[in-house]
């Protein structure tokens, strides 16, 4: 039983780590919010379960990164690239 109660215990405080380590290391690799980060991991996992671990914190990567661009989005005349049409030739 010494070694249940052991497992246990090392368990929860591996759970726990992995729980706050999770969110600071994908933050790291990403250049997002860490509280956006978070949100995601346990938003993913209570609507996903496990899985949602990892997808959680892709989808709301996803949806920032295009918010960002949406709101950081000047003018789009301006930001276009300006193609100009080639003389079409005429016979005469």
């Amino acid at each position: 039983t010494a070694w249940g109660i052991g497992m246990l215990v090392w368990s929860i405080f591996v759970m726990s780590l992995d729980g706050f380590m999770r969110p600071y290391l994908i933050r790291r690799n990403a250049n997002l919010p860490l509280l956006l980060i978070f949100a995601g991991v346990i938003g993913g996992l209570i609507s996903f379960g496990v899985i949602g671990l990892f997808i959680g914190p892709v989808l709301l990567a996803v949806g920032y990164t295009l918010m960002t661009a949406w709101i950081d989005e000047d003018n789009p005349e301006e930001s276009a690239p300006q193609i100009e049409a080639a003389p079409v030739a005429t016979e005469e």
